[in-house]
């Protein structure tokens, strides 16, 4: 897996990340009934803006399905490789599924959320893996990524099966553009340990 724009520019669109993705998107399938509306905040904060995000989720662990831990052992081996590269500090990762139906999308944000503990945030590494066959540009559904200071567009990724893209989560702020069929991903985040801990 080439992470060659990872660790230069701090983002990276990777095609064909891993091979056997049908047992993901035959769980996403059986799964969908279970999804929620996706909140924005965490905890306490958390709160329906559906103005901001309108998509629905599922969180994810290993007891789902053994294809589901097939996959999280593949984003463990990623984050050894960036720790030994980038020196990130990388604990654990959480991820969940994605649901975006016709007309559903998320506007411009940054992935890391701020507390008292992590005044800038825990998560590091945000991860989206598509999950959609045959996905065509007029579906719409698109990841925008801005640069971090300008705001201008540097990158707008077809969610494409099989496609992975990694990006800082404090440095870029993204955006998923009105989808017009439905659209799954696996959505995560690769964390350090909350300060003081």
């Amino acid at each position: 897996m080439n992470l060659f724009g990872l660790f230069t520019e701090g983002w990276a669109v990777i095609p064909s990340a891993f091979t056997n993705v049908e047992p993901l998107v035959k769980i996403a399938e059986r799964l969908s009934g279970s999804f929620r509306a996706a909140h924005i905040g965490r905890d306490n904060s958390a709160r329906l803006e559906q103005n901001v995000r309108s998509d629905k989720i599922m969180w994810l662990d290993e007891n789902v399905d053994p294809a589901v831990n097939v996959y999280l052992n593949q984003m463990e081996a990623i984050r050894e490789l960036v720790n030994q590269r980038c020196f990130l500090g990388l604990f654990d990762y959480e991820c969940h599924f994605a649901n975006f139906e016709p007309g559903d999308f998320y506007k411009t944000h940054v992935d890391a959320f701020a507390d008292e503990r992590n005044p800038r945030g825990n998560r590091k590494l945000s991860s989206v893996f598509y999950l959609n066959k045959d996905w065509q540009p007029e579906d719409g559904g698109e990841l925008v990524l801005y640069a971090p200071d300008s705001r201008e567009e540097i990158a707008r990724v077809l969610p494409q099966l099989g496609t992975l893209v990694l990006f800082l989560s404090e440095e870029f702020p993204h955006e998923v553009l009105p989808a017009r069929r439905l659209r799954q991903s696996l959505t995560g985040w690769f964390r350090t340990r909350p300060q003081g801990i």
